[in-house]
């Protein structure tokens, strides 16, 4: 193990630690939706909580009390909407501080020391995590863009724990990332909602290249923060198993519904799984 890998590893930070639990969290959870049927119980709720939008559609009868803590799956606009005024907040901090020289308000280097921000100086760094700051906001607002004016949300639903853990996601990775500054001390009309197998470009290899390109747009940010950054790559590790439970349960439903699906296509990574 390279000497920086262990210093890091060695001081596990409070934000370091919750994506290491998410990542080990959704990584189990995708190593049980790859048990055979049979070999585990059932249950109703932990595949509510872990299935949204189509993919409950494939899932096991839902209990009335499930279906009661429902939200209709449009409302993920809210959780860009939060991220572009969250992330938009901190990254004009950020440009202050980085700029004008304004310190960051107190209640913020508060929060952010104790989730364990940078305790040293080095520009390339505070420079690192003004660019990735502003990459994951205009990702935010691309996705919002997507939202209101490209995606089409049919009446499917989400539960209410994972539209609230959307909206404190984007929250916390915004801290995430603002914790790596080292501190002192389509065009087109919609005709219907049913689904279809699309093909060319990405669609010829997985079944999600939206699930793909999110993860690479993760890892494009771990290489702005230079490949030694053991806490954004702990966010990466976490975005690399919910996205692959999220494309393997995409690719279940798809070869559940269409009986010509293409056989050579994967789920989330091409030719491998």
């Amino acid at each position: 193990m390279a000497p920086w890998a262990g210093a890091e590893l060695a001081a596990l930070s409070p934000l370091r630690a919750v994506w290491l639990t998410l990542a080990a969290a959704f990584l189990l959870t995708l190593l049980l939706q790859l048990v055979p049927h049979g070999l585990l119980p059932g249950c109703a709720l932990f595949q509510d909580l872990i299935r949204y939008g189509k993919t409950k559609l494939g899932g096991p009868p839902r209990p009335a009390a499930c279906r009661a803590f429902d939200v209709p799956k449009r409302y993920f606009c809210h959780f860009y909407i939060i991220s572009v005024l969250w992330n938009g907040f901190l990254l004009w901090h950020l440009t202050q501080s980085l700029f004008l020289g304004v310190p960051f308000p107190n209640w913020l280097h508060g929060l952010l020391r104790i989730l364990g921000a940078a305790q040293f100086q080095e520009g390339e760094l505070a420079l690192s995590a003004f660019l990735v700051l502003v990459f994951l906001w205009l990702h935010s607002l691309r996705r919002l863009f997507e939202c209101f004016y490209v995606s089409v949300f049919s009446n499917v639903m989400i539960h209410v724990v994972q539209y609230c853990f959307g909206l404190v996601y984007y929250v916390l990775v915004g801290l995430t990332v603002l914790s790596q500054v080292p501190m002192d001390g389509g065009n087109g009309v919609v005709i219907h909602c049913n689904h279809r197998i699309p093909f060319g470009d990405w669609f010829e290899y997985v079944s999600s290249p939206n699930y793909l390109a999110e993860l690479m747009i993760y890892v494009s940010m771990a290489v702005t923060f230079g490949l030694h950054n053991l806490t954004w790559w702990l966010v990466v590790t976490y975005v690399f198993f919910s996205q692959a439970l999220s494309a393997f349960l995409s690719h279940k439903f798809y070869k559940s519904k269409f009986v010509s699906y293409p056989k050579h296509r994967k789920a989330f990574l091409p030719f491998l799984f």
